[in-house]
């Protein structure tokens, strides 16, 4: 390993947040001066709040509900599909051994 390629690591480096001393923490520098912190970001204070610009999420929510809604039409559709073709094949046999019958005689 080479020498002298690694900076100074300060395992005390002071943290400080809008001027104010928060705590230490460790880094390659002495003093870290920062502007938000987990104990001043909204997200983590529960002070965020979402902006609906342009009623975005009202948009997001309507097409979800239309795609449920879709999913759901096109499942009914392909029930009643296969009992119209399960009843035309009862339709169609019947006749068929009617003939055959009819045929035999």
């Amino acid at each position: 390993m080479k020498k002298d390629i690694h900076p100074t690591y300060y395992e005390e480096a002071k943290v400080y947040v809008g001027g104010e001393f928060v705590g230490t923490t460790g880094s390659t520098r002495p003093e870290l001066h920062l502007d938000v912190w987990s104990g001043t970001h909204p997200f983590y204070t529960g002070q965020q709040r979402i902006l609906d610009t342009e009623g975005q999420v009202d948009r997001f929510q309507k097409r979800l509900g239309r795609k449920s809604s879709e999913l759901t039409d096109k499942v009914e559709k392909e029930r009643r599909r296969r009992s119209k073709r399960a009843v035309a094949e009862i339709v169609d046999d019947t006749p068929a051994a009617e003939a055959a019958e009819e045929t035999a005689e």
